[in-house]
């Protein structure tokens, strides 16, 4: 006789474990349009729904978000905090007040547009739970790898790459040397007991995210990365992504001051992270565009002239080191995650690293004349399912 057919129900699968109470929070303003999707991408979480709440901290005056939330009918699991009007109104002072009322023993974070993978929540479960078994109490956070697809043109092309080596390149590496990192603004699954210990998230940090890896790394915690990726929608146009890129940077820039002026001893890894992994990204948006025309300006001049100097040719051999060196990260980056990137994206990557030089001046500017300012980026639907 044939054996029986059996069919997997991962809903019943993960019922059956001992699995611990997860809070998610998203942290929302002015997202109207994009609430069924994110509606529907939180209900395929894959997690026992007894042991699961999702918290949709929305700002008080924001009626319009409010009333498209009430309009989901939304399952007894999912609830709206409404976060009092307050200073400053930014995304983690709202993460802040919502964690609060936050009954899980894990938390995650998403942002509006955000499809994560459906056993995101499992995994991380597992993973925290095996280093629980393995006496490693120094595991506190967990990076999701994200993932921005649907967009199209110049700008959403070299996010997307940009993305893949940030996620799957240089993030890797930073696990593999056991250094810190700087978390990415979402996707972030927290201990939620070493979450609250450490002051959770900075409140006046425009990228709390980054300063908030390098904390949990100054207090002897670690992190890791998933498997299990969060699908995002990139930026389609430049009118949207030069003020995204000039509040990370600003953000980047206040990691660096917070951090450099703290009264406790730095720990070594964490200083090296900063330097590899806040300093130098921030250095190279300040410095590629102006530092590029500079040298391409000198070698036009001593070619007009006739007479090359040694120095022209040093800068030159450094330009295309550090050139193909990008281009290189950004071919393995969409290799690995599948990014479509061709030759021409390849060779155009320059004309997109000159653009962060204008978002780096900006963010010079906004530091200066309104620090906590937060640059609010507009979402709408994905375009693909």
């Amino acid at each position: 006789m044939p054996k029986p057919i059996t069919v997997s129900d991962p809903f019943l699968e993960a019922s059956n474990e001992n699995l611990p109470r997860y809070s998610v929070i998203v942290a929302l303003y002015r997202e109207a349009l994009i609430v069924p999707q994110l509606v529907g991408a939180l209900s395929n979480l894959v997690y026992p729904r007894e042991n699961l709440e999702i918290l949709y901290a929305l700002e008080a005056d924001d009626e319009e978000t409010i009333a498209a939330f009430k309009a989901q009918n939304l399952p007894d699991y999912m609830h709206l905090v409404i976060v009092p009007p307050g200073t400053p109104r930014t995304k983690p002072r709202a993460l802040n007040y919502t964690l609060k009322q936050a009954t899980g023993e894990l938390v995650v974070i998403y942002d509006a547009e955000d499809r994560p993978a459906p056993d995101q929540l499992l995994e991380a479960a597992r993973t925290f739970d095996r280093a629980r078994k393995t006496g490693d109490a120094s595991l506190a956070c967990l990076q999701a790898p994200l993932r921005p697809k649907g967009g199209d043109g110049f700008i959403a092309r070299q996010f997307a790459a940009e993305y893949a080596v940030q996620f799957d390149v240089l993030l890797p590496a930073f696990c593999r040397l056991k250094l810190p990192f700087p978390l990415g603004g979402t996707s972030n699954h927290f201990r939620t007991k070493v979450l609250k210990s450490i002051g959770a998230w900075d409140s006046y940090n425009v990228t709390e995210d980054a300063d908030l890896g390098l904390r949990l790394a100054q207090y002897g915690y670690t992190s890791a990365m998933l498997k299990a990726p969060t699908i995002e929608t990139p930026p389609s146009n430049i009118y949207t992504w030069i003020p995204q890129r000039t509040r990370w940077i600003k953000g980047y820039m206040q990691t660096l001051l917070v951090h450099s002026r703290l009264t406790t001893t730095l720990r070594l890894k964490v200083w090296a992270s900063m330097i590899l992994g806040v300093g130098l990204s921030t250095l190279a948006a300040l410095c590629y565009a102006p530092f590029t025309c500079m040298v391409i300006s000198s070698l036009m001049l001593q070619a007009l002239s006739g007479q090359f100097s040694p120095i022209a040719y040093r800068d030159l051999g450094l330009l295309l080191f550090g050139t193909l060196s990008g281009m290189l990260a950004l071919y393995q980056g969409a290799q690995r995650t599948g990014v479509p990137f061709g030759l021409k994206d390849v060779l155009s990557a320059p004309f997109y690293w000159s653009l962060q030089s204008i978002s780096a001046a900006h963010a010079i500017y906004q530091l200066i004349v309104k620090p906590f300012h937060w640059d609010k980026t507009d979402h709408k639907p994905a375009a693909i399912s």
